[in-house]
């Protein structure tokens, strides 16, 4: 017998049988839109983690569980009579022709522009084309729709990237990176006259423009901090399992004996 291939009105189905107020899921029909939250953050984290570990045999059920966390959302909107998912869908493809008239010529799916936009050329338009969508919401200000909920290194890159639209931003990278030793050298004058809130604030500064150093050199803060978090992570671990094939734990090691550790796993 040939397995059943389930499709997405199968899935829209399955939701509504969760939700279903007589025969559902007893923790599915408790939650609400601020409850399901953390696990719509937790599978984005997840399916960011399977990404960047190349862990593709998993990254097809990680896409699932993000997809399932949409359906939620477009089942309690339904129910509650604000939106449902063929409203989301209809929503995002509008969007989406809208943002791309260098590749949907008259607004249509099957329209084909007479030629191809440089990549500049693409950047310039999309920001236009959202500028003017923030219009229509009466969001005035270049940094009204940046997310207050964003994790602090995307939203500080995001609040950079913004701002350089109206060219308040430095040159270069170099320019950054004289501007990092300057925040460096307050921060240490704070830590000197131990002024807890000075000590804060300079830290934030100096956290700030380390991210708009990255902008400027074409990286992304935050997967650049993953990848020095998951580094140390790896090189810590190497570091247990050595001190505890030598019979240590690390707690016990020495200053010496742990920078050796260290060396190690770095050499490894």
């Amino acid at each position: 017998m040939a397995k059943v291939k389930y499709a997405m009105d199968d899935l829209l189905r399955v939701m509504q049988r969760l939700r279903d107020p007589q025969h559902g899921c007893p923790w599915d029909l408790q939650q609400d839109f601020r409850s399901i939250v953390p696990s719509t953050l937790e599978e984005c984290y997840e399916l960011a983690e399977a990404i960047e570990r190349g862990d593709f045999v998993h990254l097809e059920e990680e896409l699932g569980d993000l997809l399932f966390q949409v359906i939620f959302y477009a089942q309690l909107g339904r129910e509650q009579e604000l939106f449902d998912f063929d409203s989301v869908v209809d929503g995002l493809v509008q969007k989406l022709i809208r943002r791309h008239p260098h590749v949907f010529a008259g607004g249509e799916i099957e329209g084909i522009a007479d030629r191809s936009a440089a990549l500049e050329q693409v950047k310039e338009s999309w920001e236009t084309i959202k500028q003017e969508e923030r219009d229509k919401r009466q969001e005035q200000g270049l940094l009204a729709d940046i997310p207050l909920a964003l994790p602090a290194l995307p939203r500080a890159q995001k609040l950079q990237k913004r701002a350089a639209r109206v060219n308040f931003d430095w040159p270069e990278a170099e320019s950054v990176l004289l501007k990092i030793e300057e925040e460096l050298a307050e921060l240490r004058a704070a830590m000197s006259e131990s002024h807890s809130a000075a000590i804060e604030e300079e830290m934030g500064d100096l956290l700030f423009t380390c991210v708009n150093l990255s902008r400027h050199l074409g990286l992304d803060a935050e997967a650049s901090l993953r990848r020095a978090s998951s580094k140390f992570e790896s090189r810590f671990s190497h570091m247990e399992s050595q001190a505890l094939a030598s019979g240590q734990n690390l707690a016990s090691c020495s200053a010496t004996e742990l920078d050796e550790l260290w060396e190690a796993a770095k050499r490894r």
